[in-house]
């Protein structure tokens, strides 16, 4: 591994507080008694205190230096004088640690009391400091110009997304978006646990991916000999649950899904699934605006949002529109009583890229998803699905070609989805042996097995009931304004990172003389120029090829001279 300038001179340090007798990674308890933010919400001069930290800036000056310490809640500065904390002869805790072998980044402990500075500034006066950790890599800060003006030093989002963990220390406004969503898990869960619903768990693996359309992950359980499913929805199981006697259940679950990712979709991610025991998709409507309203006041104190450009209300009621209804009022068309062929004709003469696998229920959500979704702002409940579409969900009760289906859309997105649910057994297994013929003509999305231990137990008897999803990732993001789904999950699923390429001497030649010749060079004179022997050549060759390197392109030029 290859060490930058700052990351040896750390690893210096780091052997000269060891030569000291000081443990750089000691394992005693520090026992912290506040934080910055309460020392500065209850400041009470000349008061004790024990806090911890690190250190983001110094003004290291003669026998007394200030230092910024950022804990959990923020930021407080604290003055070090030598003699208060060396009040022996020996000073090496001051001249020799403090001044020279602390770095920012390194966690320290502290007792002191506090007092006002001169300027105004609540601090902490030090007078016992212990190093409780220290970093090996300095943190990406802010810096200044000469001009005093300041730029952000880690603002690239892959690097940000990647090491969320410097992400969260230098960037103190990311570490609000967290909190907030927490508090919407919060309040969601607290909602629930006082209508009388009850949280529970379900399964990640699976022996059948069911509950929604979507290409699952696959893997093999060794013991078993059996291939297991991670989850794409929790539908089936917590509907056993309502066959079982429970009348209202929950789950905050992680879903995995095996398709694309833009700034919306991430593989894996959290979804709510609610099913209420006796009510329809008209009570979740109602249940769903009220909840939502709540939720946003908890987490930002108000139901109004900015998303982007938008300014979004989450007071409810909110407004409701068919899905035939909005087909029709954004295109022209109706899909009442259509074939599949007049879909997929309607479709295509819209300029929808649509294929010969799909199913009416599939081309009518192309439809709308290309020509009607976007232009709903407001939080919009769309109503009565077509039955193609809702393969778990129960018939309209006055029309047998929709199903009693709402889906929420907020800024053109969905972030809920809601059925009266599907409880007709003989009914399901057709919906089931649908999709199934879905499967075989070419949709990868479609449930190509039949769960049968659902069916069994639909054939027990569940009680009318109506379940709601909702996508946790997007409401977060609606909720505190952020356009991708990855500045609201700690972690989210990256591409590979591409690990340093190690050269030979050889390989580093010829790249050196391809770079800094002014013209591109042939094979032939590469070669020459290089003046390796045979084999020495042959073996660069097949390294930078190892090491993909097949060509390379010139500095200042458009040629490209391949390696191959």
């Amino acid at each position: 591994m290859q060490l930058s300038e700052q990351e040896i001179i750390r690893r210096e340090k780091l052997n000269s507080l060891r030569a000291l007798g000081i443990n750089p990674y000691p394992a005693d308890l520090f026992a912290v008694n506040t934080t910055s933010k309460q020392v500065k919400e209850n400041f009470e001069e000349g008061k004790k205190v024990v806090l911890a930290g690190r250190v983001m800036s110094t003004r290291i000056q003669g026998k007394a230096s200030f230092a910024e310490l950022q804990d959990s809640e923020g930021r407080i500065q604290i003055y070090v004088n030598r003699d208060e904390i060396c009040p022996d002869e020996d000073k090496t805790l001051y001249n020799e640690v403090f001044k020279k072998l602390i770095d920012l980044g390194d966690f320290i402990g502290i007792e002191g009391t506090l007092f006002m500075t001169q300027v105004g500034e609540k601090s902490i006066r030090v007078s016992n400091l212990t190093l409780l950790s220290k970093t090996l890599r300095p943190l990406p800060l802010p810096k200044t110009d000469t001009e005093g003006n300041t730029f952000d030093a880690f603002v690239d989002p892959e690097l940000r997304y990647r090491m969320r963990y410097v992400d969260l220390v230098v960037n103190p406004k990311v570490k609000e978006v967290f909190v907030k969503r927490t508090k919407l898990f919060t309040a969601m869960r607290n909602f629930f646990n006082q209508a009388g619903y009850m949280e529970v768990e379900t399964p990640v693996l699976q022996a059948i991916p069911g509950g929604a359309a979507a290409r699952p992950f696959i893997t093999h359980h060794n013991s078993l000999d059996i291939p297991l499913y991670m989850r794409i929805a929790n539908e089936l199981y917590l509907k056993r649950l309502i066959v079982g006697g429970f009348d209202g259940v929950y789950e905050f679950s992680k879903n995995f899904r095996n398709e694309g990712m833009d700034r919306t979709h991430n593989p894996e991610f959290t979804a709510m699934e609610i099913y209420v025991a006796y009510k329809d998709y008209n009570w979740m409507m109602e249940f769903t605006e009220n909840l939502l309203e709540h939720c946003a006041k908890e987490v930002n104190g108000t139901t109004d949002a900015t998303f982007g450009e938008h300014k979004v209300s989450f007071k409810a009621p909110y407004a409701r529109v068919t899905m035939t209804d909005a087909i029709k009022n954004f295109t022209g068309f109706d899909i009442t009583g259509k074939s599949e062929k007049e879909l997929f004709e309607a479709a295509q003469s819209m300029g929808i890229a649509v294929d010969e696998t799909m199913g009416k229920g599939k081309l009518i959500d192309e439809i709308f998803g290309e020509k009607c979704e976007g232009n709903f702002i407001q939080p919009t409940f769309i109503t009565d699905y077509p039955k193609e579409m809702s393969p778990l969900c129960k018939e309209h009760r006055d029309n047998p070609d929709l199903t009693e289906r709402f889906e929420l859309m907020v800024c053109g997105k969905e972030i809920a989805n809601a059925y009266s649910e599907l409880n007709d057994p003989i009914d399901q297994r057709g919906r089931f042996e649908n999709q199934m013929a879905l499967a075989a003509k070419g949709d990868d999305e479609a449930n190509g097995i039949i769960d049968e231990d659902f069916l069994r137990a639909l054939e027990y008897g569940m009680p009318p009931t109506s379940g709601l999803g909702i996508g946790m990732d997007r409401l977060i993001m609606f909720l505190t304004n952020n356009q991708s789904i990855q500045e609201v999950l700690f972690f989210p699923q990256m591409r590979p990172e591409k690990k340093q390429v190690e050269l030979s001497e050889e390989e580093k030649m010829i790249i050196d003389l391809l770079t800094k010749n002014e013209n591109a060079m042939d094979l032939a004179e590469l070669k020459t120029k290089a003046a390796l022997s045979g084999k020495k050549w042959d073996a660069a060759m097949k390294g930078l090829a190892k090491h993909n390197m097949t060509s390379v392109r010139v500095e200042g030029e458009s040629k490209i001279v391949e390696l191959k």
